[in-house]
């Protein structure tokens, strides 16, 4: 086994158990607008973070360089409430939680502080999936190390000659996206990755929220476009839908070694890169770097950069012994945890899942290029024969997400029900 397999298996299998208990954990992007449809007033939010901690109860966790509060923890539900790259977009992460419910109760009292509290400057929080002022925004990042990198990071595809990369690095400041992670054994954690893998066309149907007005895409997801025609899609590997299923563990770590590292910490100092595959990073004598402001330096790599490796694939095995689900924009505020529910459901229905995905009618008619059928069922436009067959294929995924939740008897079902109107079920 290579040296960065044996890297990459320590990262991601350390905290998976044999026998987890599911929990589910939620985090959600929102973009926060100016009513007047101006650009969002940068003191306005900041301001909120100011206020945010002393009628919550939530610490303050981090700050910018200028002292502004940009992460609040709540010691006791483990929530944290911050800024997601750029100062026009909130994201709650909730500390892990038994069922939906808990997660949606201290969402709306949050919501409703923050949303009276912005209705004062005429500002409030959207369900969009792009930010509907991203072009009248500054779109700079944080003033904080982590976002600055990977600003300037992104930024780094003004000068790479390969042409299909799209003009908008400034993309991690407006897009926004619901994830939800759910625990995972080591016996069943390359099933799910596989199962939701083959089922990105029909998530790509029911949760598209993103059209993006500054290019003429055909697509309701901008978001797979802006993640995979960037700095972070230079290696397919690295971001979005797997490129095939994985035959056992040694094939998904062959996979993983595939995937990019670039960025590294020395000394303090946070540097970054040109992309280079985790399987190559250790055996490259030095790397041309770029600190913060923009110097250039030489490092040489080591070992523990693998610590801060993470990729970007839309089955994401995390640190945590969890899957974490990437794809789905962020939803109205009416559906907010449709997403969460029809991922949980499909994961305590595995086995159900699995043998229906075996010989799903869909699959007979589009074949199985899992990356391209997400494309071709984000479309703006679909045939008549494409969208009969997406709705049958969401309807059956549908009722083994709701059986799913029914076996786990917290009333949880509630939640699809948005998505089941929609398809007339």
């Amino acid at each position: 086994m290579s040296r960065s397999v044996e890297l990459l298996k320590k990262r991601y299998l350390k905290n998976i158990k044999e026998h987890p208990d599911l929990f589910i954990g939620i985090e959600l992007e929102y973009p926060i607008v100016n009513l007047e449809g101006k650009a969002t007033d940068g003191e306005v939010v900041k301001d909120l973070f100011r206020y945010l901690p002393s009628v919550l109860g939530f610490t303050i966790e981090k700050v910018d360089d200028f002292g502004n509060p940009i992460q609040l923890f709540d010691p006791v539900s483990q929530d944290t409430i911050l800024f997601e790259v750029a100062y026009t977009t909130i994201e709650f992460a909730f500390g892990k939680a038994e069922s939906i419910q808990e997660v949606e109760e201290r969402f709306n009292f949050y919501m409703a502080t923050i949303q009276n509290k912005l209705s004062e400057a005429n500002h409030a929080i959207v369900g969009c999936g792009i930010h509907p002022n991203w072009d009248k925004n500054e779109n700079c990042p944080v003033a904080y190390p982590r976002y600055q990198m990977l600003m300037d990071y992104l930024n780094l595809s003004i000068n790479v000659t390969k042409s299909d990369l799209h003009h908008f690095p400034e993309y991690g400041a407006f897009i926004c996206g619901s994830q939800v992670q759910l625990d995972v054994s080591k016996s069943n954690y390359l099933r799910v990755i596989n199962a939701f893998t083959q089922i990105e066309a029909a998530k790509a149907y029911l949760f598209a929220n993103s059209e993006f007005s500054g290019a003429d895409w055909d697509t309701k997801i901008s978001r797979d476009i802006f993640w995979e025609e960037s700095m972070h899609g230079i290696y397919p590997e690295n971001v979005g839908v797997n490129t095939r299923l994985f035959k056992d563990e040694d094939d998904f770590f062959d996979y993983l070694n595939h995937s990019a590292i670039f960025t590294a910490e020395r000394d303090g100092q946070t540097y970054y890169f040109y992309p280079i595959q985790a399987r190559d990073y250790l055996a490259t004598p030095e790397i041309p770097a770029f600190t913060l402001n923009g110097d250039e330096a030489l490092i040489h790599p080591q070992e523990e950069d693998f610590q801060t490796h993470r990729s970007y694939q839309y089955q994401d095995l995390t640190t945590r012994g969890t899957v974490e689900f990437r794809s789905v924009c962020t939803q109205p505020l009416d559906r907010t945890f449709a997403s969460a529910a029809f991922h949980l459901g499909l994961l305590v229905n595995l086995d159900k899942l699995e043998t229906y995905l075996e010989t799903a009618p869909f699959f007979k008619v589009f074949r199985r290029n899992y990356k391209s059928l997400r494309r071709q069922f984000s479309k703006k436009k679909l045939t008549d024969q494409e969208e009969t067959a997406i709705i049958e294929f969401s309807k059956d995924l549908l009722l083994l997400a709701d059986e799913g939740l029914k076996m786990r008897n917290k009333q949880e079902t509630t939640y699809l029900r948005p998505l089941k109107e929609e398809l007339g079920l």
